[in-house]
This record gives structure tokens, C-alpha cells and sequence, in this order.
């Protein structure tokens, strides 16, 4: 959603800001997961094994599913006059269901609060990521970001 001010962005606080487009989880992307933080456990790399495993397959790293969320934000809010935007935080995260390899995930945006800071406001954010086809989300966060006029 697109804010011409400050005080409109304020207005829509508890608004739903729509929906991002899917992305796929597959094993090359939980491979380069793995790889980039060093968390190689054998129910995200080990097809074979995980097979057998609790899931049936591997599952993507919770952390994986948090990593995404700048792309299922991206363009769900901008405000004229921001010169830049940063994340400052997390306020709090779940991650109540499995991402198994080959899942399409996908974020709804939600803007729980707009509150001044100096130069600019700070905005918090819940994103809610569901899986195709599951019946609960595999991520819920509240994400806070700061935005400087």
C-alpha cells in the first residue's frame, strides 16, 4: 500500500496491507541455508534421512522462513518523503508449523503501530506466513522498522 504522509500511514494502523506473491522453498534454497549459516542438521540436508524423520522430508530452517520476510513485505508499504528505511527488530516470533521441502510460502502484512522517533516513525508490523495448503501458518512476526523523512 502506498501513503502520501506520515498521518495516513498512522490512520491505516490495524489494516491489513494485502498479500505477497508465493516463493517456492526448495532444497537448493535450504542448501544455501544451511551453507550460509552453518546449520547443517540432517532434517534440512539429508533427503534420505529425513525421509524417515519426523516430517517425511526435510523442512526448511525456521530461520530460513524469517530470512524471507523482506521479500514478503517488499512492496506492501511505502510512504512519500522516506529518504531511507532500516528493520529494527523483532518483537516476537513463532514458528507453529513445518516448511517441507518444496513448499510455497507466502506473507499477509498487517500494521499493528505507527509511533513518532526522531526524523521519523517507527512502524510495527505483523507478517503472518502460511503454506500452501497447510492448515496453520509456519511463521508469525512482528517485525519493526524505522523510517527517516
Amino acid at each position: 500500500m502506498h501513503f502520501a504522509s506520515l498521518d495516513e500511514l498512522k490512520a491505516a494502523v490495524g489494516t491489513t496491507l494485502g498479500s505477497s506473491d508465493w516463493i517456492v522453498v526448495d532444497q537448493d534454497r535450504i542448501n544455501q541455508f544451511a551453507d550460509a549459516t552453518n546449520d547443517h542438521q540432517w532434517i534440512h540436508v539429508d533427503p534420505v534421512k529425513a525421509a524417515a524423520g519426523p516430517f517425511g522430508s526435510t523442512v526448511a530452517h525456521g530461520f530460513l522462513t524469517l530470512s524471507l520476510l523482506p521479500a514478503l513485505v517488499d512492496g506492501k508499504l511505502s510512504v512519500d518523503g522516506v529518504r531511507m528505511a532500516v528493520n529494527y527488530g523483532l518483537n516476537k516470533v513463532r514458528f507453529p508449523a513445518a516448511v517441507p521441502v518444496g513448499s510455497k510460502l507466502r506473507g499477509t502484512t498487517e500494521l499493528v503501530s505507527v509511533e513518532d522517533v526522531q526524523g521519523g516513525a517507527q512502524i510495527t508490523y505483523q507478517v503472518t506466513v502460511e503454506r500452501e495448503g497447510g492448515d496453520r501458518p509456519v511463521c508469525v512476526a512482528e517485525a519493526v522498522a524505522r523510517i527517516y523523512l
